[in-house]
């Protein structure tokens, strides 16, 4: 079956870095795109970032542009998020997901907070 588990989550002061991994497995990793969200308390779930299978395109959401990089490894199963320059505005779960036929799957989430 499909699992996807993220990790590197944690609290990091204002213009910290992380460094988020999703480790995918139950499917052909490397012929899909995968995706970053994120959902901060009371509001809806927003996708951050998206790298196809080949790693040869990424979009970003646009209030990351410049600070977050998307990424994978297809050798690993593992996309990853570089998140530079954190704000707390960043402050939010990210999860991990891949869109397949038939439907989305999404990791357990990982906690960013971003506070001094």
């Amino acid at each position: 079956q499909v699992q996807l588990v993220e990790s590197g989550g944690g609290l990091v002061q204002p213009g910290g870095s992380l460094r988020l991994s999703c480790a995918a497995s139950g499917f052909t990793f490397s012929i899909y795109t995968m995706r970053w969200y994120r959902q901060a308390p009371g509001k809806e779930r927003e996708l951050v970032a998206g790298i196809t299978s080949g790693g040869g395109s990424t979009n970003y959401k646009d209030s990351v542009k410049g600070r977050f990089t998307i990424s994978r490894d297809n050798t690993k199963r593992t996309v990853y998020l570089q998140m530079n320059s954190l704000k707390p505005e960043d402050t939010a779960v990210y999860y991990c997901n891949v869109r397949r036929l038939e439907g989305d799957y999404w990791g357990q989430g990982t906690q960013v907070t971003v506070s001094s």
